[in-house]
């Protein structure tokens, strides 16, 4: 109970409400750490081989299903509006290095119906259109900000 009282004051001391907002919490021994969003929480830790648990996903791993994650979604909203039977969508997410050793994502998207090759053409393009994807495309400024 703590420790739901204590994300709670921290919750309550942001000064805006921001429902895209999350608030990770790893005390101090261990990399586990808790994150909030509103009323849901999520885990995300480390290998152990990098000092963590092994618990949860990996922060890296936590960014490639915000991709897929998002990308599904975006699908399923689309081809609900357009009464497509997709089936079962699966969207699988690679963070990888070329050889310059820049990261880049490889995502791979099946359906378990059969579909023209218009639909695929066409949920090709909805899937750049996630939001997520937009985002991670055109990459974004960070600002930092040391609070106490």
């Amino acid at each position: 109970m703590k420790q739901r009282l204590f994300h709670y004051q921290i919750i309550q001391c942001m000064e805006k409400n921001n429902e895209n907002r999350v608030i990770a919490i790893t005390k101090e021994n261990g990399l586990l750490s808790e994150v909030t969003s509103n009323e849901h929480v999520l885990l995300v830790d480390e290998p152990e081989s990098l000092g963590g648990t092994n618990k949860a996903m990996t922060p890296s791993q936590l960014l490639c299903s915000s991709l897929a994650s998002c990308t599904s979604i975006t699908l399923r909203m689309y081809s609900n509006r357009k009464s497509w039977k997709l089936g079962v969508i699966s969207v699988q997410v690679d963070l990888l290095k070329d050889t310059e050793n820049q990261d880049y994502f490889e995502r791979k998207i099946s359906f378990s119906n059969k579909l023209t090759e218009e639909q695929k053409e066409r949920l090709f393009k909805i899937a750049n259109a996630c939001p997520i994807h937009k985002i991670l495309e055109k990459g974004n400024k960070i600002e930092t900000q040391i609070i106490n």
